[in-house]
């Protein structure tokens, strides 16, 4: 999807429209006199905050004998 051009005065006039348009994937450079001088992209997704026991999940688990005593380290104990 190529950049579309708008000029500064009508991206302060709809500038609510556009930000929309651009939640959706669109981009803009914005422009003065013709030039470029911004360009109006969308953010990434944030990424999910992890939650509390989420090691709790299927996808984790711990393997046999982590807990075992390590030959060794009697000492430390």
């Amino acid at each position: 999807m190529s950049d579309t051009s708008i000029g500064i005065f009508e991206a302060k006039t709809h500038f609510s429209a556009i930000v929309e348009e651009v939640q959706q994937g669109r981009r803009y450079v914005i422009t003065r006199h013709g030039r470029a001088v911004a360009l109006l992209i969308p953010l990434p997704a944030p990424r999910p905050r992890p939650m509390r026991g989420s090691a709790s999940s299927p996808d984790f688990f711990m393997a046999e004998g982590f807990d075992d005593p390590i030959a060794g380290f009697e000492e430390y104990r």
